[in-house]
């Protein structure tokens, strides 16, 4: 195990009713800028709850941030942000709604000429309004990290950036407030979940047996309970419950500790998601079981161990239980409704280039945190999804 240094100063308020607990989170005599989605909110009964634990606060509505929140539409909440002398975001609903919302955070403060350079340049975040959340779709971790994600649909970029400052001051999670959420949502709920434990696990061995059982555990959660809340039109609130938990353990760092982490899948997944507008989980599905077929030597160890503990699958030939084990993964997705084939969407070979051509654009070579994977692997990769 590696040395690590661990700290996660978001604080939790979890369980039924804690939407009303708000108000005691927010500081005094703050104007606060309320973000939320498409209205969704408003028809689950989650906006009045806000409303009424802000009745006390001054506060300004932003309606209308997107799915994968895209900077031109943020970029007004900025005026409304300096006009009003907004001091606190409070961002009700997933993580676009949260990760745009950081990104607010980051870009009030933010002392250069344009915003993006967070993203583009990788600007240091100096200072940030402080963000507090109130989560309705289980699925980024976001609510309990310092990530965000942000699209330029100008350029054709979403891209990244993270900061311990961006991280929630508090974040609310009521698994009441995932009663009314589509089966398409819940779905991508699942699978981000699910490929973020894989991002941080599906590498190499580290002798971190605490970390390694964690994920493994969070694995089998949300392959249990996620199928759960995928099928059944009521499900029960202790379902709903792990779920939403598991969600956010998945990427709240605790079991990327000391461990080696990838990230390649969404590297490539993002260009993907920029170029031909797939949610962000369809195109981890389609990008994650080429990863895992095109590394199937290099990660031996760790496929064979997922393959089993997740799974069930032993062999002695190792190369059999890799490939039981990315079919395996596939046919999860597919159960939650996914596709995993870039030609089942009706795109051929032509987006390999596309895909190559920005991830070029932006300066990336080696694309993982791990170091296996790098531009030269992509091709490979992609290509593995073009099978009819």
């Amino acid at each position: 195990m590696k040395n690590f240094e661990f700290y996660n100063p978001v604080r939790i308020l979890f369980g039924k009713g804690t939407i009303a607990k708000i108000s005691k989170h927010l500081p005094e005599g703050v104007p606060v800028l309320f973000v939320y989605g498409g209205g969704s909110i408003k028809k689950n009964g989650v906006y009045d709850q806000v409303v009424a634990a802000l009745q006390s606060t001054e506060y300004y509505e932003y309606p209308g941030v997107m799915p994968n929140p895209v900077y031109e539409q943020l970029m007004p909440a900025l005026d409304l942000i300096k006009e009003k002398k907004i001091g606190f975001i409070l961002a009700v609903g997933g993580g676009s709604v949260i990760d745009g919302a950081k990104f607010l955070a980051a870009a009030a403060c933010y002392e250069g000429d344009d915003p993006w350079d967070l993203l583009s340049k990788h600007a240091e975040v100096k200072a940030a309004l402080p963000i507090g959340t109130v989560l309705t779709l289980p699925a980024t971790g976001t609510e309990m990290n310092g990530n965000s994600v942000i699209s330029r649909v100008s350029v054709n970029h979403k891209l990244a950036f993270g900061s311990s400052l961006v991280m929630p001051k508090f974040s609310v999670l009521d698994p009441d407030t995932t009663c009314t959420l589509p089966k398409n949502q819940i779905a991508n709920g699942v699978i981000d979940a699910f490929i973020h434990v894989l991002e941080q696990y599906l590498t190499y061995p580290s002798k971190a047996e605490v970390q390694d059982r964690f994920a493994e555990s969070l694995l089998l959660i949300l392959t249990h309970t996620g199928s759960k809340v995928f099928s059944d039109p009521e499900p029960d609130y202790d379902t709903r419950a792990n779920f939403m938990w598991a969600a956010t353990n998945a990427l709240n760092t605790s079991i990327s500790m000391g461990v080696t982490s990838d990230w390649s899948t969404h590297t490539i997944g993002h260009e993907l998601t920029a170029l031909y507008g797939f949610d962000h989980a369809v195109s981890l599905a389609i990008v994650l079981p080429g990863v895992m077929t095109h590394l199937s030597e290099k990660r031996k160890d760790k496929l064979l161990q997922f393959g089993e503990r997740i799974w069930g699958i032993t062999s002695f030939d190792h190369k059999a239980a890799i490939a039981e084990t990315i079919k395996y993964t596939e046919q999860f997705f597919r159960c939650l409704g996914v596709k995993t084939k870039l030609s089942e969407y009706g795109i051929g070979s032509e987006a390999i280039g596309k895909v190559v051509a920005q991830l070029s654009s932006h300066g990336a070579t080696v694309l993982g945190g791990a170091g296996d994977v790098t531009i030269d692997d992509v091709e490979a990769i992609l290509s593995t999804r073009l099978v009819p």
